[in-house]
């Protein structure tokens, strides 16, 4: 193992609060003399299919601690993703199926491994131990905590000042998460800094049933392409690990400039010290912005798709971007007679039929921006019927062509 110093130093690149930062030191120290790794636990609800880059912010925490030797397990929340997780909520979630969470399940399994370790990672659903409990051991756990303090939680606060529904069984979410670490007997917790109510309960509860508690760490909430909310899939600013290198590369171009570091520091793995001198050249001038945002969409990419597809895609983008041509590949879209109206479509239902958006609302949108363009003329008004010819081409934002068949 890697002295306490240096894993300190590794541990804490990018991290927002260490609570408290003492006892992981002690934590640290102890392992390294005994040479017994430490316990590392980080929950995921698999309440949507994809992982985007906002998650991985935690995930290559996680990683860092792999290589330092710690042992790591990763809870897929099966059990609560079927209550959802009240932070940051303003109104109860509607509860999934069973179904529905076993199925994201299966693409959270897929897609961790695209950052963690296979090799040092375990994976565990929480209906494990949560299911088993009776009444009896559900009345004790929720003895363990007051309605008085788990109103002191932010978004509880607000719902209960504003007369907004706050239903009981939402105040089980944090005690079942916090018990989450006492049947791992977790040293570290790791979760965004959303998550500190969470991550304390888990501290709380250890220590009512006689375990030494453990240390929440938490990682910032990365804004997503916009740079301004937090990213997220319904916010459409999101860069998922699953899409192509193209889309992949594309989108973090289309990031402010003033993200970069900050993308290079939490979704990269490059060395903080060459994250330093980047940060250092852009400020002298050294080092122009759009040199540096290639760089970062390379290193996002190869993560994801290896270094030759990332390389494929930066060439792309500068012939499709910087050089005004069209992609080598554009997917085709046969055109049928029943979307035909004597002759015409209407432009936004053929923009949502071929996937080009996901929906007409969003296709009227983009056409009323000036994002669309039909064999390069561009359309702005949202009633447009063009008659459709093969071969033509059919662009909707910056990245995403058809070709009619």
């Amino acid at each position: 193992m890697l002295s306490v110093d240096k894993q300190l130093e590794i541990i804490k690149r990018g991290v927002v609060e260490i609570v408290p930062e003492e006892e992981l030191i002690a934590k640290l120290h102890r392992s390294v003399k005994t040479g017994i790794p430490l316990h590392i636990k980080l929950g995921l609800d698999p309440t949507a299919p994809d992982i985007h880059l906002g998650h991985t912010v935690v995930l290559h925490k996680v990683r860092q601690f792999q290589e330092l030797g710690h042992r790591t397990t990763i809870i897929l929340g099966d059990f609560t993703a079927r209550i959802g997780d009240p932070t940051g909520r303003s109104e109860t979630r509607k509860p999934l199926t069973e179904e529905q969470v076993l199925v994201n399940a299966k693409t959270y399994e897929k897609q961790i491994f695209k950052v963690l370790d296979p090799d040092k990672t375990t994976i565990t659903f929480n209906s494990k131990w949560l299911a088993p409990l009776n009444f009896v051991q559900v009345i004790e756990l929720a003895a363990k905590y007051t309605v008085a303090r788990m109103l002191e939680r932010d978004d509880f606060e607000k719902r209960f000042k504003e007369g907004m529904p706050i239903s009981v069984h939402e105040f089980f979410y944090p005690l079942m998460q916090g018990y989450d670490s006492v049947a791992l007997q977790a040293d570290v917790e790791l979760g965004g800094t959303d998550q500190k109510f969470n991550l304390l309960m888990g501290r709380t509860l250890q220590r009512e049933y006689g375990q030494e508690p453990q240390v929440a760490l938490m990682m910032p909430i990365i804004e997503g392409t916009d740079g301004v909310q937090k990213m997220s899939k319904s916010l459409g600013n999101y860069i998922g690990i699953d899409e192509s290198p193209g889309e992949m590369y594309g989108k973090t171009m289309s990031i402010p400039d003033e993200l970069m570091v900050r993308y290079f520091e939490l979704v990269t793995t490059l060395p903080l010290d060459e994250v330093n001198k980047i940060s250092t050249g852009l400020q002298s001038g050294e080092l122009h912005p759009r040199d540096v945002k290639m760089h970062l969409a390379r290193e996002i990419v190869s993560i994801y798709h290896g270094q030759e597809a990332a390389m494929r895609a930066e060439d792309e983008f500068k012939r499709v971007f910087q050089q005004h041509d069209l992609p080598e590949e554009i997917p085709t879209f046969n055109i049928t007679q029943d979307i035909l109206e004597d002759g015409l479509v209407w432009l936004p239902k053929l923009l949502h039929l071929s996937n080009l958006c996901t929906s007409t609302s969003e296709a009227r949108r983009l056409i009323q921006q000036g994002a669309v363009r039909v064999d390069g003329e561009r359309f702005s008004d949202p009633s447009q019927k063009i008659k459709p010819v093969p071969g033509m081409i059919i662009k909707a934002g910056k990245r995403k062509f058809i070709r009619l068949a």
